[in-house]
């Protein structure tokens, strides 16, 4: 509905639709590339596993990175998903830095 089409009883909206003059291509949720999320995913993994006391990143990285790795992988198909969150979440609670 726009600005100048009033509805059923003749009544214009008082305010216009803020995306009306988008595209509906330009609302769809943007593509991702799992290959990329992939390799994000195993270079954090691997500056985990490489780490022998505590974690390899300043403290608020690491609290970032236990919260967006979970969600990244949902990204994957959900086998290697749950393998990859299966394997950071085993190298956190090796270095005592699980939640």
């Amino acid at each position: 509905m726009t600005q100048d089409t009033p509805d059923l009883f003749g009544h214009r909206p008082a305010q216009g639709d803020l995306f009306a003059g988008e595209s509906q291509v330009a609302r769809q949720t943007p593509q991702v590339d799992p290959g990329v999320i992939r390799r994000r995913l195993q270079a954090m993994l691997a500056a985990v596993r490489a780490s022998h006391a505590g974690s390899p990143w300043p403290p608020e990285t690491t609290r970032l990175n236990q919260l967006i790795f979970p969600q990244m992988a949902n990204w994957l198909p959900e086998s290697e998903r749950d393998q990859l969150r299966f394997e950071f979440q085993a190298e956190l609670k090796r270095l005592n830095l699980a939640a």
